[in-house]
């Protein structure tokens, strides 16, 4: 299915106006006043096909959203060569002091994919060169882990989109900030992986180890 052409998201807006910010009038209001206080920092892909609000069903100001290539998420150290990433993680934790960040990964992650093609040297291209080694590590972690074994691309594909959740976990884990509230009991992080083509998604559960159905987590 193709996107959507430029005159159809305008025509779209009109109706948003006409219909969804009439009936939620006093939300905006509200928001606009009171400013805004999300107890959730939702961290995924800049994907168009990933809609954290559509996954979600949240309303504005329920999320604070940080959309990043792959999502992933520069280890502190690297904070100030990759400082918008770094400052939208520290505005949420340290600022608007969110309880929560979920880590949301994908199927057919064009990032993860691209951690085993060759990118050429191309001026048009050397950010995105540069970004993708924020995932070297996940990237070495995956082939010492299948070594010697034979893996198809479907299978090498999601198994590096779940190992890349865990390890920006742990990249979470350097900053100052998430690492004092996650101590205190303040803060708790969470890592999904949405699966594009069923609509369904998979929370990383830490004791054992492993992806399960997101409604488990309720139980």
């Amino acid at each position: 299915m193709e996107g959507k052409d430029l005159n159809t998201l305008i025509k779209n807006y009109m109706e948003y106006k006409k219909n969804y910010y009439e009936k939620n009038k006093e939300l905006f209001r509200k928001l606009a006043e009171e400013g805004q206080k999300p107890k959730v920092f939702f961290i995924t892909c800049s994907d168009s096909r990933v809609a954290p609000n559509i996954i979600t069903q949240s309303d504005p100001g329920d999320l604070f959203v940080l959309r990043v290539i792959g999502n992933f998420v520069p280890p502190h150290e690297h904070a100030l060569e990759y400082s918008g990433v770094a400052s939208a993680i520290e505005y949420a934790v340290s600022v608007l002091k969110v309880e929560h960040i979920i880590i949301c990964g994908h199927s057919q992650c064009g990032a993860c994919t691209s951690l085993y093609q060759d990118i050429p040297d191309d001026p048009e291209m050397m950010a995105i060169k540069k970004w993708l080694k924020v995932a070297e590590p996940v990237k070495k972690y995956v082939l010492e882990k299948i070594e010697n074994k034979t893996v198809d691309k479907e299978k090498l594909a999601e198994l590096t989109e779940k190992i890349s959740i865990k390890f920006q976990i742990e990249n979470l884990m350097t900053y100052p900030g998430v690492k004092r509230r996650v101590e205190n009991g303040e803060l708790s992080i969470h890592g999904w992986y949405f699966r594009i083509d069923t609509g369904e998604i998979e929370y990383y559960d830490l004791e054992k180890d492993e992806f399960l159905p997101l409604e488990l987590y309720l139980k």
